[in-house]
């Protein structure tokens, strides 16, 4: 699989946002997955990697 460039950056301002998911990356094979209800299939999505797990 080809690697995907990262886009560095500590703010990120987004508008028009329908709402957010928090979910955790998961190993599948040789790649990874983010699960998500499929209501959302087709639509475009941000995936925003954070530097530490959010608190509670």
């Amino acid at each position: 699989m080809k690697r995907v460039p990262l886009h560095s950056a500590t703010t990120l301002t987004l508008e028009n946002i329908q709402g957010f998911l928090i979910r955790e990356v998961t190993p599948i094979g040789t790649s990874a997955k983010v699960n998500c209800p499929k209501e959302y299939l087709g639509k475009t999505v941000y995936l925003v990697i954070l530097r530490d797990k959010p608190k509670p």
